[in-house]
């Protein structure tokens, strides 16, 4: 086996680090997990995932862990209902039971179709500790944050931001779309897509934002107007977690000073960026147990390459790096760990980099195609007509 007596050490966390490092201990490969939070307490941002059939719930199923994740499954929460600006019903999936239709199944006919299909979803933080439950003790190793690395042997030595150096043979990037591990790789910039989101949390939502909380009916709202979208889900957790999404220009945030820590500040921008929105809207601005997070939507080229090396590569976000338009970033990710894992400890190649080599065109091919299908997606939700198109999709597909 290629990794027999080898340390490998993952940078980074999230899904695809996690499932990752549970396929490698699957096959008894001597792994670490490097995470930059202080301790699997650390609140999760972000919205809900659902799963693919075609990747996500093949990582679940290769990793043994198929059954836990439907135990945490929300059965509610990728229920949609669409509404306009105005805040007028226009779709409701609750009462309906869904089907993929051929026409709706077909990729290539319609990018938006992603966005239609009945898919298994589940909290972010119940994701993450359905894989850190599966893996051995002390796996993860909390409060550290990458710094750099150098090569040292036939490996790498890695400088963590808490003083700690480790060695390990082989380095893997899990580390999202702002990887530290990616520039020893490529340095290849990412484009910016032209729309920006607005990702804000209300917390304990039931009080704080009654109505839109009880109107979401544990599911998700979708609102298209304007060339702009609202969507806004609850989690488990009793919170509720909206993005803001609308064509802006790449610096205007910054140059306009808008500081993302004061609420008023952020309700007095929607009010002037979402002049024609309805003021039913503005419940997701009134609570005091809010937080924002700006999220520039940036992307990765399509055709983007690099010289693999014998011992360090990256998955996920850090290699693909694509806006959430079609819900491929965590699949993906997943993915790539599923087949990372694989041809490092069943293929018959000759080497690591072979391997690794083997790998990264795989994944590159596939990400390439699944960013034209997001960027396809994105022109569409932002397009004069896309509440028209979003409902049509849908209402094919019941």
């Amino acid at each position: 086996m290629l990794l027999k007596n080898k340390q490998v050490a993952i940078v980074g966390g999230g899904m695809g680090g996690l499932m990752l490092a549970r396929l490698l201990q699957l096959q008894d490969i001597n792994v670490k997990v490097y995470e930059r939070d202080l301790n699997s307490e650390v609140r999760v941002q972000g919205s809900p995932l659902d799963l693919h059939e075609d990747s996500g719930l093949i990582a679940m199923e290769k990793a043994n862990l198929l059954d836990e994740f439907y135990k945490n499954v929300r059965p509610n929460a990728s229920k949609a209902r669409i509404v306009n600006q105005n805040f007028e019903l226009k779709f409701d999936e609750h009462n309906i039971r869904k089907t993929v239709s051929e026409e709706t199944s077909n990729a290539k006919q319609d990018s938006l179709q992603d966005i239609a299909k009945p898919r298994p979803e589940i909290d972010r933080s119940e994701l993450r500790a359905v894989l850190m439950r599966s893996l051995l003790p002390e796996t993860i190793v909390w409060n550290s944050q990458f710094l750099s690395t150098e090569k040292e042997n036939d490996g790498w030595r890695l400088f963590f931001k808490n003083g700690a150096t480790v060695y390990a043979d082989l380095v893997i990037g899990a580390d999202g779309a702002n990887s530290k591990i990616r520039p020893y790789l490529s340095s290849q910039k990412p484009i910016y897509s032209g729309i920006t989101m607005i990702e804000g949390t209300i917390y304990n939502a039931k009080e704080n934002a009654p109505k839109l909380f009880e109107f979401s009916k544990g599911g998700k709202v979708l609102a298209l107007g304007k060339e702009q979208t609202i969507m806004y889900g609850t989690k488990g957790d009793g919170s509720l977690m909206f993005l803001l999404s609308s064509k802006i220009p790449e610096n205007w945030i910054a140059e306009n000073n808008l500081d993302f820590k004061d609420n008023q500040k952020i309700f007095d921008w929607f009010k002037d960026v979402y002049p024609d929105w309805s003021s039913k809207w503005y419940e997701l601005f009134t609570s005091s147990e809010l937080h924002f997070i700006l999220r520039p939507q940036y992307y990765f080229p399509q055709n983007q390459s690099w010289e693999t090396q014998k011992n360090i590569t990256i998955i996920g976000d850090a290699a693909h790096r694509m806006p959430p338009f079609a819900g491929k970033g965590a699949n993906l990710a997943m993915l790539d760990a599923v087949e990372l894992a694989h041809f490092l400890t069943h293929n018959p190649f000759s080497d690591i980099k072979t391997a690794i080599s083997s790998f990264e065109k795989r994944m590159l091919e596939r990400a390439s195609e699944a960013l034209e299908n997001t960027l396809k997606n994105g022109a569409q939700l932002h397009a004069e007509n896309a509440l028209e198109k979003l409902l049509s999709i849908f209402n094919r597909s019941v």
